[in-house]
């Protein structure tokens, strides 16, 4: 072998060596590139939820929450949604006494404050949607109510939330706005039992919220008075801390606050946050 050819054959090498170990850079550049990538690139909300979601919510919730959860359970297979509705104050002391619970809907921000200030929850509150005071008569509103100062008249039996619960307080600060003063028959522990005393004939008219008015259909009246724009309430909604199903339960509370949700509540008489 000349020494022209045995230079020409080292060059060669050379060439196909620098290939070699630059496709092997390229090589380890895509498979490094492969081993970072996450686990899975499915989206969290494509993720398959199931179990049990338990939700505390204020007892005017009752129809719209309850038609929000089987919408949840028809779109997640496998899931469940229980529900426990009452007079906030008394939802807000059972989580603070340790009621094994996921969410907590309130029907005011003083009530969240329970459950927030005891560090029960995950979060900050987000505010969902807002509710107006409505005066609730018998059909036909046999006693000619047409303001809330009506309700103040000799005879007519009149029934309030106690002031603890969210509607109790909201009908004090509307009678508040208005200067009245008003002794009612009976105090009641949240605003579908004030309701109810109405339905039964057992009261002539309750200070209760519009959507609670409008759930009742024909069993009531509803009288709509200005000193109700000064207690609207705001209605929170919250993931807590413990929560058993924290995954069912932000998919629960995201479908609550979207536009699908916003539909069901605006509908029941509901006010956008």
């Amino acid at each position: 072998m000349t020494s022209r050819t045995a230079r020409r054959t080292r060059r060669t090498l050379q060439v196909a060596g620098a290939g070699a170990a630059a496709l092997l850079v390229l090589t380890a550049c895509s498979s490094s590139g492969k081993d970072d990538a996450p686990a899975s690139d499915a989206p969290a909300s494509s993720k398959k939820l199931s179990g049990t979601v338990t939700v505390f919510a204020a007892a005017s919730l009752k129809e719209s929450f309850t038609a929000l959860g089987r919408t949840f359970e028809s779109r997640h297979p496998g899931t469940k949604v229980t529900f426990s509705f009452g007079g906030s104050d008394s939802l807000a002391a059972s989580i603070t006494g340790g009621a094994p619970a996921d969410v907590f809907a309130a029907a005011s921000a003083k009530t969240m404050k329970i459950v927030t200030d005891a560090g029960d929850a995950s979060g900050t509150p987000a505010t969902f949607v807002r509710n107006q005071l409505e005066i609730a008569t018998l059909p036909g509103n046999p006693d000619k109510v047409a303001s809330l100062k009506d309700l103040t008249g000799p005879g007519l039996k009149v029934v309030l939330c106690a002031k603890e619960v969210p509607c109790g307080a909201a009908a004090q600060k509307a009678l508040d706005a208005a200067k009245l003063k008003l002794t009612p028959v009976s105090y009641e522990q949240d605003v579908k039992s004030a309701l109810t005393k109405v339905e039964l004939k057992e009261a002539d008219a309750a200070v209760v919220y519009r959507t609670d008015v409008k759930a009742a259909g024909d069993k009531v009246e509803g009288v709509e008075f200005p000193e109700s724009a000064d207690a609207v309430n705001d209605y929170p909604i919250a993931l807590l801390k413990n929560a058993p199903n924290a995954a069912a339960s932000e998919a629960f509370i995201a479908l609550v606050r979207s536009a699908e949700g916003q539909k069901v509540l605006t509908g029941a008489g509901f006010l956008k946050p």
